[in-house]
């Protein structure tokens, strides 16, 4: 009894000591690509303040789908992917045919998006060229790379990212006095598919999956961690939402009421041609650099952390005996990285296959309500987490909430992609 207490106690130390700043941010920061950046200017352009309640909003959503993630690995003592196992072989299945399709594709379209900033800062050097550049980057800060090396990577671009956005935003705030009107909640007619895109797309991707896996590099392990875990997920998504609202304000205070359209993430580059005429031509390269890191941070925290999951994945159908420390040392680790570095650069040359595109987007549309339903199944299971958590009727309201929000999304994008 003795002894125990005394290890409780070196587990609450071991909370305290430990920094409340972890892994949580990179998972945000990876989350949140060129395609986030182009959503929250556009709402800016089209409608102002108006949408600063949806970003709000999708970022508790996310803070409690990330906090489900940590919690799950802290409180049974298992990985997501052991989690989709115990719900069946389809889940796994569906995660293994996913993240084969994901990888090759994202591969490309990610090194791309980092691309665009980096020919318009140095035109010498190709988009092609920029693309496989970057992959090759990746690949080698993460082959040959420890964790707290890519760590201390990915906090040095999120900081460059944080300060060059927002601080781009902030030089934009004078312009707001005419529309500060437009930041009453509402939802303008014809919006709602609208506003819930907005609200799904705050930094949520594949790669929260990856968020257990990240806490188990830092050591944090046990129930003990779980508030340490809720306040640095809290932290992610609060800079997480200053970050997007910065993109909302820049489009709301240099483009609302204009007849200029932001569209895709090009459109990205030419908004930074706007900052640089509005404001100064340093503000247009401080831009850039934002962007660059907002999407260099996608593509790292994707080569570090979704081969995890594959790792995992091949684990379990394979039955092997491997420990999840040693989940970064295996071939099937290191075949993923291959596997997002080398064959995506064959999309460079020769473009996107039609039918390759229509599975990527069908099957990465169900992944958000997929990994929504099954954390509530997971979280709500006592034989699985022990006793549940005090808390869990929040957990299980925002996870509802996202459930549905997700369906709502999954939807749509299935009727856009077979039926526009």
């Amino acid at each position: 009894m003795i002894e125990q207490k005394h290890t409780q106690i070196e587990q609450d130390l071991g909370v305290k000591k430990s920094s409340i700043i972890g892994p949580g941010l990179i998972v945000a920061a990876t989350g949140v690509g060129a395609g986030d950046l182009v959503a929250a200017l556009v709402a800016g352009t089209n409608y102002g303040l108006v949408f600063l309640w949806a970003i709000l909003i999708g970022s508790i959503l996310k803070f409690a789908l990330n906090e489900g993630v940590g919690r799950w690995h802290l409180t049974s003592g298992k990985t997501i992917l052991e989690g989709w196992h115990l719900m069946g072989k389809w889940a796994t299945g569906y995660f293994g045919v996913y993240s084969v399709i994901w990888g090759f594709v994202y591969g490309a379209a990610g090194t791309a998006s980092c691309a665009l900033a980096m020919a318009v800062l140095f035109p010498q050097i190709s988009l092609t060229q920029w693309s496989i550049i970057h992959g090759l980057l990746a690949f080698i800060l993460v082959w040959w790379g420890k964790y707290k090396t890519f760590e201390k990577i990915m906090n040095g671009l999120i900081g460059i990212m944080f300060i060059t956005v927002v601080g781009s935003a902030l030089l934009v705030i004078p312009q707001l006095s005419d529309i500060w009107g437009t930041a009453v909640p509402t939802l303008p007619q014809g919006s709602l598919v609208y506003a819930l895109g907005l609200i799904g797309g705050v930094g949520g991707s594949l790669t929260m999956a990856s968020y257990g896996y990240w806490l188990q590099e830092n050591k944090w392990k046990g129930s003990s961690f779980i508030r340490a875990v809720r306040y640095d997920s809290a932290i992610a998504y609060i800079v997480t939402a200053l970050f997007t609202i910065s993109l909302l304000v820049l489009g709301a205070g240099l483009l609302y009421g204009t007849d200029v359209n932001i569209s895709g993430e090009k459109g990205l580059v030419e908004f930074a041609s706007i900052l640089g005429n509005e404001l100064h031509p340093s503000v247009r390269y401080l831009f850039l650099i934002g962007f660059w890191s907002a999407s260099f941070t996608s593509v790292l925290g994707v080569w570090n952390g979704v081969p995890y999951l594959f790792a995992d994945f091949v684990r379990l159908i394979r039955h092997q005996d491997i420990s999840n420390n040693d989940l970064s040392k295996t071939k099937a680790y290191r075949f993923y990285v291959l596997w997002l570095t080398f064959p995506p650069m064959l999309l460079h040359f020769i473009g996107k296959p039609v039918g390759l595109i229509i599975a990527y987007g069908a099957l990465g549309s169900i992944f958000m309500p997929f990994m929504a339903i099954t954390l509530l199944y997971l979280l709500n299971k006592k034989k699985y987490v022990g006793k549940l958590d005090r808390h869990q009727w929040l957990s299980n309201i925002a996870l509802g909430v996202s459930i549905l929000l997700f369906i709502i999304l999954t939807i749509n994008e299935l009727k856009n992609i077979f039926f526009s």
